[in-house]
């Protein structure tokens, strides 16, 4: 294992066949050298190298990396398939642990009225796995600190947070194991996200994105917040009034207090209890109303869209700033290789010593991990060089082909000797063929909305199925016969060759084994046919089955119209190119559902319950409530002594738990109770996700800060504004702005590239580095010389 130290010193020496002083001692170095028992190992480790840059150039992977026989080896095995595979697993495993881990999230329903107990792991099972988990991420760490070298892992704050988080999780790990489990609060739990976030370097990119926008968002939040503590202190002098019924109900309803004053017109600003705020007062005087629609203008039309418009400007170079750097990071790669390369070949029958050996080159290509089509693209494209060096603008033009999605020709169609065949297969080829398979799918989809318009007040076992079925069955014989006559015009090989004959063909195949398992089980169909139900699914089920299929089975025109298959295909690009914003999302909700669970489990009681909450860990939820904060809620529980501590400590009371969860038909209209939100809670990790995209959504979102309110005390308020921030304020903002440029940016480019070209195929072929690639700013020599220079573990610039 090589030494940092030596790993500091110049792999390259800047003079031809320098002295031995310029080359560490006890490692190989890439150096001309024309003899001598080393000359073969100084060559293999160049070309070695050179296949390491060009991977990384392929990835866009930084290049500051120890570069020596072994790290490389070590290096090329991280990033190998398999490897990455494992670690992916990895983190997608010690995230999955919080839905089985207790509370288990392993039940059929959330509803606390019928959810049964669930299965809870025994102790030492999930900790075992975890304990698995943390194993492979201590060795990531370790290879990757390795990899870097301590000079650049102590300046890395992501290494080094990825260090502490370990240390952390691994300490808490052994308080569970030395509490047999039971310990109340897991402080490892909201970390895990940290393994997914720093293996992504675009999540990395993005979060730095994120803070850097803070500042800006934090400007107008802070006006929001001045408007919003004005319009509260102003409406609680508007609307008290000893003689105006109108405006009393309005106070004791909205404007009682100020922490309740505050959150009616929180809850107004995202309109998700308008009209029904200003009702009271507006119903005795629609002056009143100029209060409610000043607020709302101001607020909702004005302030919160110019947020989105603040996050939209400091977004807007997000994605260019990404393709740049993706850029530079890619000729770094390049050009790094190109230099190991050239210092091969300037040992060897070159004495000009510029260029590189297209032979070397085609060596180096052979170990690269490349698609096929790729590499056997980009080794034509070297050959037609013949023997001539290949320049540093040559070298460079063949990663170009990287990102080129490679369109690989359909395979031969079968040759006919008969006139009548290949008439047919004129015909059945035609893309007037296709318009005709497009417009029957269109007119099953309406006989399918007919039936469902028809039977819309029927009872399903009142319907009769018989013309729909006989219908389906016509359609699916038609569908088969047009998958058959395109496999004997097309062949099997050519069929296969489009996906959206895949598409049609798997849908048909399914389609078919449906209608035949349904006449198998429940014979033809006839006038009046409803049998009873035989094996796995009903007649109904089956009918309601092969509709959903025929339906989604409609999606195949989007190919066959140009407008909306340039859309489709520019919102695939923008799912692929933003999965590291959704990983953000990913984040944010795994560590709010963890805090949510922590603080609000058990506090949800179903109606009747008198046992108290249920058996397990106290949430902290439940030791907040013990505190005389929580004598503020307007349905106090009147607890006392021991006894009340313990009910407090237990997470309900178990002296009046009535007036925690009172039933249906006593609670209040739009209250949780009435509505029957039993199922929003946060007593497993499942039903804390559901719960905070409900929240998110922010329809009918001061229901659950009312309900929680009263089972857990006023402070739950913080938790659910501050998810109402980060989710539907921040990252939904976030989420639009990203979604404007990608598709403004990506529709223009179409467009222009389209009309330069004439070929909307071609524009449909690239990815988005070669999209854009004419409009990003190239990396100047002097630029990448002085990137290259700096290289920590080897002397690149000769």
């Amino acid at each position: 294992m090589a030494d940092p130290q030596e790993e500091s010193k110049p792999l390259l020496s800047r003079v031809r066949g320098g002295s031995g002083r310029d080359r560490p001692e006890g490692a190989p170095a890439c150096r001309s050298v024309q003899v001598g028992p080393g000359t073969t190992a100084r060559r293999d480790l160049c070309l070695d190298q050179a296949v390491v840059f060009i991977e990384d150039a392929i990835q866009y992977r930084s290049i500051n990396h120890r570069m020596d026989a072994s790290s490389l080896w070590l290096y090329r095995w991280y990033y190998s398939s398999l490897c990455q595979w494992i670690l992916s697993f990895t983190i997608f495993l010690i995230l999955f642990l919080a839905f089985i881990e207790t509370p288990s999230s392993l039940t059929s329903t959330a509803d606390v009225r019928y959810r049964p107990v669930p299965w809870e792991p025994p102790c030492g099972l999930t900790e075992g796995l975890e304990a698995l988990c943390l194993l492979v991420f201590a060795a990531d760490v370790s290879v990757k600190s390795y990899l870097v070298g301590w000079a650049q892992f102590r300046k890395n704050p992501w290494l080094l947070a990825y260090l502490v988080v370990l240390v952390v999780s691994l300490m808490d790990w052994i308080v569970s194991l030395s509490l047999v489990c039971h310990e109340p609060l897991r402080v490892r739990r909201p970390l895990r996200p940290f393994f997914l976030m720093q293996n992504s370097s675009m999540m990395k990119k993005t979060l730095k994105c994120i803070r850097r926008s803070l500042p800006e968002m934090a400007s107008v939040g802070l006006l929001l917040a001045i408007h919003l503590c004005l319009f509260t202190m102003f409406g609680m002098l508007l609307f008290t009034s000893e003689k105006d019924a109108g405006q009393d109900k309005e106070r004791l309803t909205y404007f009682r207090n100020l922490p309740e004053a505050l959150t009616s017109l929180l809850v107004l600003l995202t309109t998700a209890n308008n009209p029904d705020v200003m009702i009271p007062a507006y119903s005795k005087n629609r002056a009143y109303a100029i209060f409610f629609v000043a607020f709302t203008l101001i607020g909702s039309l004005f302030l919160m869209n110019l947020l989105t418009a603040i996050i939209y400007n400091q977004f807007r170079g997000y994605l260019m700033k990404s393709l740049q750097t993706s850029l530079l990071r890619r000729r770094l790669g390049t050009r790094a290789a190109y230099k190991v390369l050239s210092v091969t070949a300037a040992g060897e029958a070159h004495p000009e010593g510029v260029g590189v050996k297209p032979q070397d080159f085609l060596h180096v290509l052979q170990k690269v991990q490349l698609n096929s089509d790729h590499k056997q693209a980009i080794m034509e494209k070297v050959r037609s060089h013949g023997g001539d060096l290949l320049s540093a603008d040559e070298f460079q033009e063949l990663f170009d082909e990287f990102d080129k999605r490679v369109i690989k020709e359909p395979p031969p169609r079968p040759e006919y000797q008969s006139p009548f065949l290949r008439s047919a297969q004129f015909v059945f080829s035609h893309r007037y063929f296709d318009y005709l398979g497009n417009f029957m799918a269109l007119g099953n989809l309406v006989t399918i909305c007919a039936f469902l318009v028809l039977d819309a007040d029927v009872p399903p076992e009142d319907r009769d199925d018989f013309v729909l079925g006989i219908l389906n069955f016509v359609f699916i014989l038609y569908y088969l016969l047009e998958l058959l006559l395109k496999v004997l015009a097309l062949g099997l090989r050519g069929y296969l060759a489009h996906p959206s004959n895949v598409f049609d063909g798997l849908l048909t195949v399914v389609l078919l084994v449906l209608e035949i398992s349904t006449l198998a089980v429940y014979r033809f169909p006839h006038p009046g046919w409803k049998p009873e139900m035989l094996g796995l699914l009903s007649l109904w089920d089956m009918t309601r089955l092969v509709n959903m299929l025929l339906v989604f089975r409609f999606l195949r025109i989007i190919p066959s119209m140009k407008l909306m298959a340039v859309v489709a295909s520019t919102i695939m690009d923008l799912i692929k190119n933003m999965r590291a914003f959704g990983g953000i999302l990913v984040v944010v909700y795994y560590v709010f559902a963890i805090v949510g669970i922590s603080l609000f489990r058990g506090v949800v009681v179903a109606p009747g319950n008198s046992r108290g909450a249920r058996t397990g860990n106290p949430s902290l939820g439940s030791v907040l409530r013990a505190f005389p904060v929580a004598a503020q809620s307007p349905h106090p529980v009147p607890l006392s002594g021991p006894a009340g501590q313990a009910a407090r400590w237990l997470g309900a009371s178990s002296a009046r738990p009535e007036l925690l969860a009172p039933a249906n038909g006593s609670a209040p209209c739009g209250s949780f109770e009435q509505l029957e939100y039993w199922a929003n809670n946060f007593d497993d990790f499942a039903a804390a996700l559901v719960t905070l995209w409900n929240v998110m959504v922010v329809n009918n979102w001061q229901v659950f800060l009312d309900a929680f309110r009263r089972y857990a005390g006023p402070w739950s308020k913080v938790y659910f504004v501050l998810w109402w921030l980060v989710s539907s304020v921040i990252w939904v903002n976030l989420f639009l702005a990203l979604i404007l440029e990608n598709f403004l940016h990506k529709w223009d480019r179409r467009s222009h590239l389209q009309s330069l070209t004439g070929d909307s195929e071609a524009t449909s072929q690239m990815t988005v580095e070669l999209l854009f690639r004419d409009v990003l700013e190239e990396p100047t020599e002097e630029e990448l010389m002085e990137k290259l220079s700096h290289h920590p573990h080897l002397q690149l610039c000769r």
